[in-house]
């Protein structure tokens, strides 16, 4: 029925609260930040770990990132996967409402960077509607559609590693989703100044 209408009174974490009230200002500060997930399907997959880095006035800021594994025992469980590359990790452990609630906290009302960062934003979405909160608000720019915008091109889309090339970015073997963040910082502020974005 009327669903908008069981979230008109609904109690919503203390979390949730304080991020939803970072809005009454905008942000000068963006946040670039990448998702390592089960799958394609924000409905049925989870994040397996987030990677992120903020940008302000023009400068990668190393120190304030955030970057977690999020403990989904249940996925490894079901699709019979080892928990080595969990163990190795020097990476912070969380389980998945301690590493929503970490990142909600972390990024505030900054500007979402990313490479096709809908997909990203969504999955993030799903992990919030398990822990009954509402959706995120920032506003997100994705790198793939600022360099179509820049060679005004509507029918292709390119991967990471086709803009690392065509902006001469030192080929890198990714294998975080931090290191795709920085990549992806890397690239943002290169279309950033491009395009001509304040």
């Amino acid at each position: 029925m009327l669903d908008w209408l069981k979230n008109i009174n609904k109690e919503y974490p203390d979390f949730w609260k304080t991020y939803l009230a970072k809005f009454e200002h905008k942000s000068k500060r963006y946040v670039v930040f990448s998702t390592e997930t089960s799958g394609l399907n924000p409905d049925k997959d989870v994040i397996l770990s987030i990677g992120s880095f903020a940008i302000v006035n023009n400068k990668i800021h190393i120190g304030d990132s955030f970057e977690s594994i999020l403990l989904q025992y249940k996925y490894f469980h079901d699709n019979g996967l080892s928990n080595e590359f969990i163990l190795e990790s020097k990476m912070k452990k969380l389980s998945e409402p301690e590493a929503i609630h970490a990142f909600i906290d972390y990024i505030g009302n900054a500007v979402l960077i990313g490479h096709h960062v809908d997909f990203d934003v969504d999955m993030i979405n799903s992990a919030l509607m398990r822990l009954d909160c509402g959706r995120l608000k920032n506003e997100a720019l994705d790198i793939d559609v600022m360099y179509r915008k820049l060679i005004d091109v509507n029918d292709k889309q390119f991967s990471l590693d086709e803009l690392s090339e065509i902006f001469k970015l030192p080929k890198s073997y990714r294998k975080s989703p931090s290191e795709e963040a920085y990549t992806i910082a890397l690239l943002f502020l290169k279309l950033k100044n491009r395009l001509g974005i304040k």
